[in-house]
């Protein structure tokens, strides 16, 4: 394997000697680990590389028979990330005694096939949902307008059902008109857009008014580069994250991290074979009850909701401007944590920044 080809590879990877010594690391397995290849090469492999089976062993095995070593569900323990679920594949280097160990995180996987997913089950219900919408508005606002004329004739106590049919209907107008909003979201106006100050509007919006009650922690990384995005749309994202974090905590004064950070491991690869890179990371973790387990995986398709009363078309509608810009976004969500994710590009070098 040439330098050149080790260090492109897109998961991490590390290279180990017949001592079990790290002896390489490219810079993907730099960035899960937390750790320059300077701090990594000469140590032992289970120093910096904590899995929940004998990976020692599997290396032996790998030596010995001289055949690659596939683990398909192990946990990998890492300082930045916590312990995450990963494929581990370790490969022999012919007749040296080495070995080349690659790591690819579950998590990448799973969130370029949820997006992917959600992208597409919001757009089949886009075309729906306007239809329904216009199709509905008209008739209740015949049905209203008749409830408005029989009040005048009527009692005082049979006014309360004509004035519950008119606050019935105006309600679900305003619903419908979300619907029809959801469905009109113009495509992004890509600029250079500085994260970290769109973050900082939505958070100091959402300190006015709906998490006001809550304690925000910042937690960025200031040499993170500008994204490529519409600051508007992405401002909404983080504001409708904001909110959910927000009322998942109700009225307690719960705790909102925002944190930044940067992952040169994670690529998108599209259909069509090419690739792009969505190293600009943005969590936003709230220690709210979670995501009821019964909808977790379909938290970002449309009318699926975890709130009474919810449209389930705010995170439809996160999910399709992030992947409207080309990234990704994905949840993990225990009772006491739950972090919406999202991965972005970099604008380009020649772009200024907004």
């Amino acid at each position: 394997m040439t330098d050149q080809v080790f260090a492109s590879l897109p998961m991490p990877a590390l290279l180990v000697g017949k001592d079990d010594l790290i002896t390489d690391a490219n810079s993907a397995a730099e960035t899960f680990l937390n750790a320059s290849a300077r701090m990594l090469i000469g140590h032992r492999l289970t120093e910096k590389l904590s899995i929940d089976i004998d990976i020692l062993a599997s290396c032996a095995r790998a030596r010995v028979n001289q055949a690659d070593i596939n683990i398909n569900e192990a946990q990998v323990a890492t300082h930045e990330r916590g312990s995450v679920q990963a494929q581990i594949q370790i490969a022999p280097i012919h007749d040296t005694g080495s070995l080349l160990l690659m790591i690819s995180p579950r998590i990448m996987a799973d969130r370029i096939g949820r997006a992917r997913h959600a992208s597409s089950a919001a757009k089949s219900a886009i075309g729906m949902a306007e239809m329904l919408a216009h199709e509905i508005k008209n008739p209740l606002a015949g049905i209203s307008g008749a409830a408005q004329l029989l009040s005048m004739g009527l009692t005082a106590e049979d006014r309360e059902l004509t004035d519950l049919i008119v606050e019935e209907t105006r309600r679900i107008v305003k619903l419908l008109e979300q619907v029809e909003h959801f469905g009109n979201v113009r495509p992004p106006e890509c600029r250079a857009v500085n994260i970290h100050d769109a973050l900082d509007r939505a958070r100091r919006s959402a300190q006015m008014g709906y998490g006001s009650h809550m304690m925000f922690v910042e937690d960025y990384d200031p040499s993170l580069p500008a994204t490529w995005a519409d600051a508007d749309q992405l401002m909404q994202v983080f504001l409708n994250l904001i909110k959910n974090a927000s009322e998942a905590s109700k009225d307690r004064r719960g705790v909102i991290r925002l944190r930044t950070f940067y992952d040169l491991s994670l690529r998108l690869r599209r259909r069509d074979g090419t690739g792009a890179s969505l190293p600009l990371q943005v969590e936003i973790i709230d220690d709210g009850p979670g995501i009821p387990p019964d909808i977790a995986a379909d938290i970002f398709e449309p009318f699926v909701s975890g709130r009474e009363n919810g449209t389930g078309l705010g995170l439809a509608l996160v999910s399709k401007i992030i992947t409207d810009h080309g990234g990704l976004i994905g949840v993990e969500s225990v009772p006491g944590k739950t972090v919406f994710r999202i991965s972005l590009p970099m604008a380009p070098k020649e772009k200024k920044e907004l």
